[in-house]
């Protein structure tokens, strides 16, 4: 067999490396909204809260199931007061002054929602139930022969 060598290498020194300090910006909101619409879905399985700018344009949402919620407690008018707990503190962060409530379901979280997202101290201007209602209903049975 052959003879091996062993090399070993010196290190190069290296240059100090420059330190670039980044200053930690506080966060701060990209833009100022002073009114928004606010817009709940409260169905029996869950509540979803969903805040724009009066354009329509979505600003932030959240609902039960995405804090944590599961299962039956989803639909809970607890669970539905975190939900407009979590909304409301993005909005007054922002900077919201007041707001425009829709509301859609027949659900129990629709007025806990409300009530939490009034709590930090942003106004109400309207609340309009947008809940869709058939004129007719659904069709009816064929009649019964006996």
């Amino acid at each position: 067999m052959g003879k091996t060598k062993i090399v070993t290498e010196t290190k190069k020194e290296e240059a100090p490396k420059e330190t670039v300090e980044k200053k930690a910006s506080p966060k701060t909101p990209k833009k100022k909204i002073t009114s928004g619409i606010l817009h709940i879905e409260a169905t029996f399985n869950n509540t979803k809260v969903l805040f724009s700018d009066k354009l329509g344009n979505t600003l932030f949402w959240s609902s039960a199931g995405s804090l944590g919620f599961k299962g039956a407690k989803k639909g809970t008018p607890f669970a539905a007061s975190k939900v407009g707990d979590v909304i409301g503190g993005k909005a007054a962060g922002l900077g919201v002054e007041n707001s425009d409530v829709v509301v859609l379901g027949v659900g129990s979280g629709r007025e806990p929602a409300i009530r939490a997202f009034m709590a930090h101290g942003i106004e109400i201007t309207s609340i309009l139930d947008a809940t869709p209602v058939p004129h007719n209903g659904p069709k009816a049975k064929k009649p019964r022969r006996v």
